[in-house]
């Protein structure tokens, strides 16, 4: 590796909290174990008294690819079982580093190989990570760091996809270009994910049509280049700006619907926070746990909270929702899914979500009370607390559920304009 490797600047400084954090990291997230890392830890353990109880609680899966070799049998609270009674690792205190599966070594880290460049991103559903990653202006700026500060150098992933294909030959070009269409801070998060939309809907049209560009790859790197020219020019963005504005779209069914989702995670979802989470942000806008299908006292009362806090803490929270899609950026490459409209949509979907909890976390409810005192630095003092208990819940227990991707990509449809289309009405919700 000639390059050193690249880290979000605050990801290298990240420390798990360990007994001290409000969370426990493997809460309601599945374990894979690869096939090599199977045999490791059972030599690891072998002869000592945690051999016969790895072995029992390392669900094979025999059929499954070989990163998926067998799954951690989680406790009925989604709890892992080799935690132990300060909720640290058993396994680790007495056996290192080397008697467990990668996702436990990494996580909240996210390794990935750009070619030759190795990146550690991170993730949001860690808390500390999320502190880390929302609050603090150029927390994701990519700075080089030791190769010793790559959590398992020899695990990291490859950019998904084919790698004569254009997409991912000029990944890099195409994702520099979403990250400064983000930064465009004199439009709003809600213009700019239209933005993307825009954008993905382009160049999917020339390199992921029914006949895709078919030229050289210098040939396919001047049309990307041309194309992606046209997002860089601030009168072209502010007509694309003036056209969103002036969109009349009703924001309620949007709302029913993610609530709908939300209550769909609860029921399926472990460990001890997530529900009260959810009942809280529900009772908080609808006044009921249950009749989120009428949206007539929701959305207004979305609208009114959601006005109030650009006017008191604007800035903050644009901040909180800039990064986070920075974030998302640099830990999920887009070409892990089959064009860059539909990673878009996904992106979209999850800020509305994401607004929906913030704006309904009760404790956000209480500022925007009028009988609210709270002196300005209190305030978002609290606004920091709620929002990184929401983007860390919904990280963790929404994002990534296997039932919520196949909904979102049933909600994406076919592609082209009718995914742009979807894509826009829920950007009118951000």
């Amino acid at each position: 590796m000639d390059a050193p490797p690249r880290f979000a600047k605050r990801v290298l400084e990240f420390r798990c909290l360990a007994d001290r954090c409000e969370d426990t990291c493997c809460v309601g997230l599945r374990v894979p174990v690869t096939e090599e890392r199977l045999w490791q830890i059972r030599g690891v353990v072998s002869g000592s008294p945690d051999a016969e109880r790895v072995e029992s609680l390392l669900v094979p899966n025999p059929e499954g690819p070989p990163a998926e070799r067998a799954f951690i049998q989680m406790r009925s609270d989604g709890s892992c079982p080799f935690l132990d009674a300060q909720r640290l690792c058993s396994l680790h205190r007495v056996h290192g580093e080397r008697a467990l599966p990668d996702p436990c070594v990494t996580f909240p880290r996210i390794v990935w190989r750009w070619g030759e460049q190795v990146e550690v991103a991170g993730s949001l559903a860690c808390p500390e990570m999320a502190r880390l990653l929302l609050l603090e202006e150029g927390a994701l700026e990519q700075v080089p760091g030791p190769v010793d500060q790559v959590p398992r150098l020899e695990a990291a992933r490859s950019l998904p996809g084919e790698p004569a294909d254009a997409y991912v030959l000029n990944a890099g070009l195409i994702r520099a270009a979403a990250l400064r269409v983000l930064n465009r801070r004199e439009f709003s998060i809600a213009s700019r994910l239209m933005f993307l939309g825009q954008l993905a809907f382009r160049l999917d049209s020339v390199f992921r049509s029914a006949e895709p560009f078919a030229g050289t790859p210098a040939e396919a790197a001047e049309v990307l280049q041309a194309l992606l020219q046209g997002f860089e020019d601030p009168e072209a963005l502010e007509a694309m700006h003036r056209s969103f504005a002036a969109l009349q779209i009703p924001g309620g069914p949007c709302a029913g619907l993610l609530a709908s989702m939300l209550k769909a995670r609860r029921a399926a979802a472990r460990g001890e926070r997530f529900g009260p989470f959810v009942h809280g942000v529900l009772m908080s806008l609808w006044g009921s746990d249950s009749e989120t299908e009428d949206t007539s006292g929701a959305w207004p009362a979305y609208v009114t909270r959601w006005r109030q806090l650009e006017a008191t803490h604007g800035a903050r929270a644009e901040q909180y929702f800039r990064q986070y899609l920075v974030a998302q950026w640099l830990r999920t490459p887009f070409t892990e899914v089959p064009n860059l409209l539909a990673y878009v949509f996904r992106l979209v979907l999850r800020v509305a979500m994401l607004r929906l909890t913030l704006v309904g976390h009760p404790e956000v409810a209480a500022l925007c009370s009028p009988e609210q005192g709270t002196a300005p630095e209190a305030s978002q003092a609290v606004l920091d607390r709620a929002a990184v208990e929401c983007f860390y819940l919904v990280s963790r227990h929404v994002e990534q559920a296997p039932d919520i991707l196949a909904l979102v990509k049933g909600l994406a449809g076919a592609g082209g304009e009718e995914t742009l289309g979807k894509a826009v009405v829920f950007a009118k919700f951000c």
